[in-house]
């Protein structure tokens, strides 16, 4: 008796075991354009959406917020774990090329810069921004990036300030008369049309999800489908606006060929191996 107690004891044990190791939680680690607290609530119904999707499959997903862009960078650089990201163009070709991550899902939206100012520094034209005070998020952020292509001449160069804690700090140091220029994701310009738009960057393919290579194939499925058909939720087109997105739609990793090599002038930046860049 007490043999077959102990034999059921055992089944009963192994059975809890499986059904235990069929739930798995997913980390979504996610670029840094705010810092982790305001991430949280920006990012929180876009969470709670993917998390919906998943619990038929007792899955769950958290979103990871790196403090900063150096700790982000250094994250990308060093493959931290992480089974998704979410990230701009230069930082998602990167680790595909490098680390095998596959872009899945992108915004709708094609991703630029733009450099805004008051109409009296607007008006003496980008020349006049040469040694003046342009306020952006820390390296390597696009739009810190992207500075290199708007001045490229490494002597007559503003004085940039990364010590913007999100885009839009950056223009409220500008209105606060800390700075003269502000650079920022053009999809939020539009945001202060008491600024006048100086230039604006060329266009790259919009942020995108990438999964790790190894995630398991219908968990990325799940959040693939999740993700194209927000638009289409009351509840995930929420979500969407909350991020300033009208929808995500497909994306591969041909779109954001090249991309990286924004990265290249950045402290840590390796070359693909045997890729010649």
């Amino acid at each position: 008796m007490k043999r077959m107690f102990r034999s059921l004891a055992a089944s009963l044990a192994l059975v809890a075991g499986a059904s235990g190791a069929t739930a798995a939680e997913f980390k979504i680690i996610i670029e840094p354009h705010y810092g982790p607290e305001r991430a949280a609530e920006v990012f929180a119904p876009l969470e709670a959406h993917l998390n919906k999707a998943l619990k038929p499959m007792k899955h769950s997903v958290t979103l990871v917020y790196p403090r900063n862009f150096h700790f982000f960078w250094r994250d990308v650089r060093q493959n931290a774990p992480a089974d998704f990201m979410f990230a701009e163009a230069h930082l998602t070709d990167y680790r595909a090329k490098r680390f095998g991550y596959e872009p899945f899902v992108k915004t709708a939206e094609k991703t630029s810069y733009a450099v805004l100012a008051m109409d009296e520094t607007a008006a003496k034209g980008l020349r006049g921004l040469i040694g003046a005070r342009v306020v952006t998020m820390p390296s390597p952020s696009m739009g810190f990036a992207l500075l290199a292509e708007i001045w490229p001449d490494a002597i007559r160069q503003p004085n940039v300030m990364s010590t913007a804690q999100s885009w839009r700090d950056g223009v409220e140091i500008v209105f606060a008369g800390e700075a003269e220029a502000a650079i920022v994701p053009s999809i939020i310009k539009d945001e202060y049309p008491n600024l006048i738009v100086m230039t604006t960057t060329r266009e790259f393919t919009g942020p995108a999800f990438s999964a790790a290579a190894g995630v398991d194939p219908a968990v990325k499925t799940a959040i693939k489908d999740a993700l194209l058909n927000m638009h289409e939720d009351n509840d995930g087109y929420a979500a969407l606006n909350e991020l300033r997105i009208s929808q995500f739609v497909e994306a591969n990793a041909s779109e954001y060929d090249g991309d990286d090599k924004l990265l290249e002038s950045f402290f840590g930046y390796k070359p693909v191996e045997g890729g010649g860049q």
